[in-house]
């Protein structure tokens, strides 16, 4: 089962400066219409009888919340010593999704240098760059598991440009291939870079066979598979395992620090907040002639619900999930949505929407804005922005108070792709291993609660979007007939 992560590519999103393009996304007219929502928003908190509610103090929610705690812990990660301890550990890998993001995920786990290529059309890749050389020793690659063989094979050539030879017997493919590897003990460490349908299911037959994960986001596309994760994490920290989530965001001291600053008040409390990934269409496979309907999806699999979640999950959730740690807490409900089907409509393009907007309400009468979109030629912006009585902040680099100086990260960053592994990596050689389950459960719901707001066109409440029992993609496993599922169309469309 391979796994081409994000369409446009994160790499590039993350290096750019996200503040002023938030600043200047829109004409004047729907700038004006989002700064009147959130005038708005402030009046009604302060005029509303409830006031008490309305009026809690955010750093109580983030003293409560579990996403606080792992966003606090995670800030708290000791730089220095994070280096000495991933040298020490002595790492035994196997990657479970041999695709672009799979490939990726293990030569940055490796130390190693990439090229990324993100294109329009054909699998997007994260091959072995030209010169490229393994930084981390004490790393070993066991063992590969895939659906596909050529995927798999694809990997396992990159491997070699390195002088790593994972011998055949140790290469898995089939829908099984992933028990397969976990039964192998050597290994103590899997990447998990499958489409989002499998993560949940493979990330708790990891964790009862004693593996530390890294597992890549989004973590599911349905509710029972949310619940799977976050069960999945409460067995890892009974057992002593750490899971770390590619929402590398989380492990750039930019955040960390913003973030920080933010939680200990330095705009206020706050009012409301705004996402977004607007950018241009993803990787497309169209099928061939020789494929069923259900490899062809596997493969194509960005473009199906059931298996990537749409984007508002597969690649929205690393937005959704800066809100949700700034915040201390994840939405209470999705108070209204709009999104379509506009553009993107071949037949290779499967039924997924290319736009979402959607309003959540979060404790404390807190709302925050979410877009997202994939559409070639518009103007693109991917950030987030907060907004406090005492001034606003990205998130990420910048704080611009109302009054006083600001304040903005100028610090150097390696790349959060490494050091996702890294931290991880050195928590477990600490004895204090990092488990981001719960965070990225709740991000990934935060999305998954979003679209179906807006494929059904209806109000959502968490509770009522987090204990839904369907669960989607066929009951069997085997290549052979599933047509393309209907367009959902919001008012006809069902939740549950």
């Amino acid at each position: 089962m391979s796994s081409c992560a994000f369409g446009m590519c994160d790499r590039q999103a993350i290096g750019a400066s996200h503040y002023p393009s938030i600043l200047l996304l829109h004409s004047a007219r729907v700038m004006s219409l989002l700064d009147t929502n959130i005038i708005w928003c402030t009046n009604t908190m302060n005029t509303k009888s409830n006031k008490s509610n309305r009026d809690q103090s955010r750093r109580q929610f983030i003293k409560n919340s579990s996403l606080a705690a792992a966003g606090m812990a995670a800030i708290q990660l000791p730089f220095a010593s994070t280096a000495q301890a991933a040298s020490e550990a002595e790492i035994h890998i196997g990657l479970v999704g041999c695709g672009g993001r799979g490939t990726g995920a293990l030569m940055d786990a490796l130390g190693a240098a990439t090229k990324v290529i993100y294109p329009q059309s054909g699998y997007h890749t994260e091959n072995v760059a030209e010169g490229a050389k393994v930084e981390k020793q004490n790393i070993k690659v066991v063992a590969l598991a895939d659906l596909f063989e050529d995927r798999l094979e694809n990997c396992r050539k990159q491997l070699k440009k390195l002088g790593i030879d994972v011998p055949k017997q140790n290469c898995f493919t089939g829908f099984d291939a992933y028990k397969h590897l976990l039964a192998i003990p050597k290994i103590n460490y899997v990447i998990l870079a499958t489409p989002p349908h499998f993560r949940p299911e493979q990330l708790k037959v990891a964790i009862e066979a004693g593996k530390n994960v890294f597992i890549e986001k989004p973590v599911a596309v349905d509710a029972p598979g949310v619940r799977t994760v976050i069960e999945a994490g409460k067995l890892a920290e009974k057992k002593g395992l750490g899971i770390a989530a590619g929402t590398q965001r989380r492990h750039m001291a930019c955040y960390r620090e913003a973030i920080k600053r933010i939680q200990d008040g330095a705009i206020g409390r706050i009012i409301t907040a705004k996402c977004y990934w607007n950018g241009g269409e993803i990787w497309v496979i169209k099928k061939k002639p020789e494929w069923s309907d259900l490899e062809w999806q596997l493969r194509n699999w960005n473009y199906f619900t059931w298996l990537g979640g749409d984007h508002i999950v597969e690649q929205h959730v690393h937005n959704l999930d800066i809100m949700n740690w700034v915040l201390g807490t994840h939405p209470i409900k999705a108070v209204s949505g709009l999104g379509g089907r506009q553009v993107r409509t071949n037949p290779e393009h499967g039924h997924i929407f290319d736009h979402f907007a959607v309003e959540y309400e979060y404790p404390g009468g807190v709302w925050m804005f979410s877009q997202s979109r994939q559409i070639n030629g518009c103007q693109n912006i991917v950030g987030e922005e907060i907004v406090g009585t005492k001034g606003k902040s990205n998130c990420r680099d910048r704080i611009v108070p109302l009054e006083g100086q600001k304040w903005r990260h100028r610090g150097k960053e390696g790349s959060p792709y490494r050091l996702e592994h890294e931290h991880l990596i050195a928590s477990i050689g600490k004895g204090t291993p990092i488990n981001e389950a719960q965070a990225i459960a709740e991000s990934t719901m935060t999305g998954i609660m979003g679209r179906e707001a807006v494929y059904s066109g209806r109000a959502l409440t968490w509770d009522a979007a987090i204990n839904a029992t369907h669960r989607r993609g066929p009951e069997k496993y085997e290549f052979g007939d599933y047509p393309t599922p209907p367009v959902p169309m919001p008012g006809k469309y069902r939740t549950g």
